[in-house]
């Protein structure tokens, strides 16, 4: 009789450092390594538990005393757009988008350096230069594609202000990271990237768009709980998030697992006959 076993991918447990979602709060991340044949099933395996990629490591928050940070997705087959929502849509009605393969060009760059400058100048990502930013982007052992969004000028030439790269997941697509001209800040060009997400799901018949993690509390999440119906991975399962207002988070020092747990309880894929 012959047997199939399941996936054994080694876990790990990062030091505490500075939460940079909640103040006053350090964070933990427990994560494994992506590689090999079977990278794209570990990928969607653990996705689905509310992992998330980051080039060739799969991650996701183990903090002592706290569990704010859930993963999130929306359900694209229930969802209707807000007016606010079609107003953004119809104000970027003239971009056009082109899928390509996860390549890192100076263009993305320096759209990238202009979006991290503008919004994000003191965190994790600044002072990333041009072989860091090509290796967000081209180490990837798994299904991943640039997805770009240009303009035509009055001169008739395309300009990029916007990208994103994402996974294809078995179930749906996975955002992994968004940019875009920050100077265009009423075209509202980070919500038409997830909106469009969620176009192109509906296309290509895939349930879900995975968002990356929601955390109640934290204002720079906040905008992720506008996109319903949206589930969040809390307590092991997924369940659909009714009222963001009225969820909070435990922050016990019991309410967490111990790190054997949490690894214990990972489901893992089993290899192929």
């Amino acid at each position: 009789m012959r047997h199939t076993l399941p996936l054994a991918p080694q876990f790990y447990v990062t030091a505490p450092q500075t939460c940079p979602y909640l103040e006053g709060k350090v964070e933990r991340k427990l994560f494994t390594a992506l590689y090999g044949d079977e990278a794209r099933t570990l990928n969607n395996s653990l996705s689905q538990q509310g992992f998330r990629r980051s080039q060739n490591v799969l991650y996701r928050p183990s903090c002592p005393g706290c569990n704010a940070c859930m993963s999130a997705r929306i359900k694209v087959a229930g969802f209707t757009p807000s007016r606010s929502q079609r107003r953004i849509l119809k104000r970027n009605s003239t971009l056009h988008r082109q899928v390509k393969a996860p390549w890192a060009t100076e263009e993305h760059y320096e759209l990238f350096q202009k979006y991290l400058n503008s919004r994000h100048a003191d965190g994790g990502m600044a002072g990333m230069d041009i072989f860091e930013f090509a290796a967000m982007i081209e180490e990837t052992p798994v299904m991943t594609r640039v997805v770009e969004y240009y303009e035509r000028d009055e001169t008739g030439e395309d300009r990029l202000i916007a990208a994103c790269l994402s996974d294809v997941l078995e179930d749906g697509l996975s955002m992994v990271y968004s940019f875009f001209d920050p100077t265009l800040e009423n075209r509202s060009l980070g919500a038409f990237i997830i909106l469009d997400h969620i176009h192109m799901a509906q296309e290509s018949g895939l349930p879900y768009v995975y968002l990356g993690f929601w955390v109640p509390g934290s204002p720079k999440m906040a905008y992720k709980s506008r996109y319903r119906p949206l589930e969040i991975f809390h307590g092991g399962a997924w369940q659909e998030l009714e009222n963001p207002d009225s969820f909070s988070a435990t922050d016990h020092p019991l309410d967490t697992d111990p790190v054997a747990e949490q690894v214990a309880a990972i489901h893992l894929p089993a290899t192929p006959e």
